[in-house]
């Protein structure tokens, strides 16, 4: 997409990402102000927003931890990332409907995948419902099956990309 810049997320973020937040997930599933707060006081090296002409069109995050897979914890709990190494997780990808399937969220996920790497991080995953399963297939991401998560009541499945 012409004239798209990724770049880390600022505090100032925050009216914008919730926005996004809300038209592209649940009430159950999308992250809250508090837990926007926390991931931008804490893991703002791995969060990444997508802008056109100046507005944030979408978002990528997610922190760096040791365990292989998600856990619902993530989604309220976040601490500083580690320096080098761990596993990337993502725990939003979002895009205002207008701009979707126009590959702001492809550039997104490459943007965060070229930081992981830089950090020498072992993986990239995340979880994802039944019919987004394809799509991050078509990006090297492996389905490892259902996930134990229980986020927003709904069935997710572990998705799962090898960086080194």
């Amino acid at each position: 997409m012409a004239m798209l810049k990724i770049r880390h997320v600022k505090q100032e973020d925050l009216p914008h990402l919730l926005v996004i937040e809300h038209l592209c997930f649940t009430k159950e599933e999308a992250a809250t102000k508090e837990a926007f707060e926390k991931r931008i006081q804490f893991i703002a090296d791995s969060f990444f927003v997508a802008e056109k002409g100046g507005e944030i069109i979408g978002l990528v995050n997610g922190p760096v931890i040791q365990s292989a897979f998600i856990t619902d914890d993530l989604f309220c709990h976040i601490k500083p990332n580690q320096e080098t190494g761990g596993h990337q997780k993502i725990l939003g990808l979002a895009v205002l409907p207008l701009f979707q399937n126009r590959g702001v969220a492809t550039a997104l996920l490459v943007h965060l995948e070229s930081a992981a790497r830089g950090k020498k991080r072992e993986t990239i995953t995340l979880t994802c419902k039944e019919n987004l399963i394809s799509f991050y297939e078509n990006y090297g991401y492996k389905n490892c099956g259902v996930s134990s998560s229980e986020h927003g009541g709904e069935v997710w499945y572990n998705m799962s990309k090898k960086l080194c």
